[in-house]
């Protein structure tokens, strides 16, 4: 498994000492580098990524500013000189809080943990299907029959081939729930099983008699990871 980050941060010596990390550890892939959380913005809408290391005191936009008004979610270890953010972060389920100065050994261990959380996103050998409680029964759906999920506050709404299945959850903990190589968020309201996928138009994805929209600051994203390696041309 491989997993795809981004560097965010102001200083260059960190910027540095952080991609030298990065490349000792085989299961990491730098896919950018970053000044700040503007420059970080405009290349998630290029290049996507599964991991954020990402600075907080920043120009511009702190890297809590980010993360609250990002509609893109990759997950992310902050990596900061200030330990008083560290509470703010864990309420935004970062998955580790880094204090300068780094060691390696404690970025290992950072690197290990964002392993363990995308190998358990991954489902294990024979694994094709998750139970949800609805109507005081458990119903067990599979991953293939699912088209997409809706979130509604507290609930989530589940759409099948077959019916449409409400339950009490989130659409953070379904995305962590699903394969991540077969679901992918075009809307923060939404998750889709990309093979449901019937067509594209302008801002909407057509899904059997359904029409899901995509965010705008999706929509390079999404054309991304699921259009242009597929794309039929002349």
């Amino acid at each position: 498994m491989t997993i795809k980050c981004i560097i965010t941060d102001d200083e260059p010596l960190a910027r540095k000492g952080l991609q030298g990390y990065v490349e000792k550890i085989e299961f990491l892939e730098l896919a950018g580098s970053c000044e700040d959380a503007v420059q970080l913005n405009a290349l998630l809408k290029q290049q996507p990524a599964d991991l954020l290391f990402l600075d907080i005191e920043m120009p511009w936009i702190t890297g809590i500013e980010f993360l609250k008004n990002s509609t893109v979610t990759p997950k992310v270890i902050f990596t900061t000189a200030y330990e008083q953010y560290a509470i703010q972060g864990y309420e935004l389920d970062v998955l580790d809080y880094l204090l300068k100065p780094i060691s390696f050994d404690r970025f290992l261990k950072a690197a290990n943990k964002a392993f363990d959380y995308f190998q358990g996103r991954q489902p294990k050998p024979g694994q094709d299907y998750l139970f949800v409680k609805t109507d005081h029964k458990l119903e067990k759906l599979s991953f293939s029959e699912i088209l997409f999920v809706e979130a509604m506050e507290n609930y989530v709404a589940i759409y099948t081939t077959g019916r449409k299945v409400i339950t009490h959850s989130t659409l953070k903990l379904m995305q962590e729930t699903l394969p991540a190589a077969g679901f992918i968020q075009p809307h923060k309201s939404y998750l889709v099983n990309i093979d449901a996928i019937s067509s594209i138009e302008g801002n909407i994805l057509h899904i059997g008699p359904y029409q899901v929209p995509i965010s705008k600051y999706q929509k390079e994203h999404l054309m991304t990871t699921i259009v242009n390696n597929k794309l039929l041309k002349k």
